[in-house]
């Protein structure tokens, strides 16, 4: 029986430009945390070998510190640690994967054609992205050995992919004789897929950095039978997760409507609320300040209506009822976000001609 700590796409000293600058900083801080998180559970789970499917570091801009706090951790852990470099984090003789830091316990495959490394307990194949594009499988011309030792493989690549990023058919994987393929690339985790005798994953990525990346994030802990069966876990390792929840306001108070939808979910976490149903207008910067230690960070989106009542003088002979007879045709007319923001405007527009306010 094997066992695998498989990752991808940890992207190492990634902007987080949608954050502060003080709150990227640290989530950067806490993408190296994540490193040790890594290394801790290889050893503790007692991992035959550690397979990293590229895309470690964000660009070829990453600290040498970063690379340095890497490779010190991978060199903590008890097993193999192999990696194949993807298109963030390409290998080429100017690249951190080229300098001198890295334990002898890590294997860096360093050319875009398959190469093979045979373990005591397995047969290890790799290659890397050599450029941010790969326009061949890298799964080209595969075909395992059959030694009696389960054969796998780590790389990066992009399953029935149509761009430039290593794309790999499903026959490509059918035909390689693996036991497992572990990829890098995209984000999510994919779930167990099986072509042919040939079991493949992406684990998705550790750390969300945006809104595309949602919940739970981590590594997967895979097991290879002595029959060649694969099984995979989730193991969730991320310090944040990103979520986007709806807040209805149709006859509430919005900031308590506010701060109960947000007491129910963790404070470490990176938040949009979306405020959706029935409402007068809102002042999203006095909410999200009142609604502030309930999230790490709190985005909110107004995306609510314009109260039934509100249209009840629209057949007065005023500057109100012309108004809001305009305002009507303008948003029977209107579709999919116009209409939104068009009854946004409708609040807005109330509010200064009723109560002689700016608008915001």
């Amino acid at each position: 029986m094997l066992h695998i700590l498989h990752a991808a796409d940890l992207h190492l000293d990634a902007p987080f430009a949608a954050l502060s600058a003080e709150q990227a900083r640290q989530r950067r801080a806490e993408q190296r945390l994540l490193l040790d998180k890594l290394a801790d559970t290889a050893n503790e789970r007692g991992a035959d070998l550690v397979l990293l499917s590229g895309d470690l570091l964000d660009s070829a801009q990453t600290y040498r510190e970063t690379a340095q706090v890497l490779a010190e951790a991978l060199g903590r852990i008890d097993a193999p640690v192999a990696i194949a470099p993807g298109n963030h984090d390409h290998y080429s003789p100017a690249s951190l994967y080229a300098a001198p830091i890295w334990p002898k316990n890590v294997a860096i495959f360093r050319d875009s054609r398959v190469q093979k490394i045979d373990l005591p307990d397995c047969t290890l194949y790799g290659c890397a992205f050599t450029g941010p594009f790969r326009d061949d499988s890298p799964l080209q011309g595969l075909r395992a050995e059959d030694n009696g030792k389960p054969a796998v493989m780590v790389c990066h690549g992009d399953v029935e992919g149509k761009g430039r990023y290593g794309s790999i058919s499903r026959e490509d994987i059918a035909r390689s004789g693996l036991a497992y393929l572990a990829l890098g690339h995209i984000h999510g985790y994919s779930g167990l897929q099986k072509e042919g005798s040939t079991y493949w994953a992406y684990p998705g990525c550790p750390e969300g950095r945006g809104f595309d990346e949602l919940g739970d994030k981590g590594a997967l802990w895979v097991t290879i039978g002595d029959d060649n069966t694969v099984t995979a876990e989730l193991l969730p390792l991320c310090r944040r997760r990103y979520e986007i929840i709806e807040c209805d306001l149709t006859g509430k108070d919005p900031l308590a409507a506010v701060k109960e939808t947000l007491s129910r979910g963790s404070t470490d976490d990176i938040c949009r609320l979306i405020l959706t149903g029935e409402a007068q207008s809102l002042d999203l910067a006095v909410l999200a300040r009142s609604a502030e230690g309930l999230r790490w960070a709190l985005t909110l989106r107004d995306h609510t209506r314009v109260p039934q009542d509100l249209w009840t003088r629209e057949g007065e002979d005023s500057l109100t009822g012309f108004f809001l007879r305009d305002m009507r045709k303008r948003i029977d007319a209107a579709q999919g976000e116009e209409k939104a923001v068009l009854e946004k405007a409708v609040r807005f527009g109330l509010a200064a001609l009723e109560n002689g306010e700016d608008t915001p």
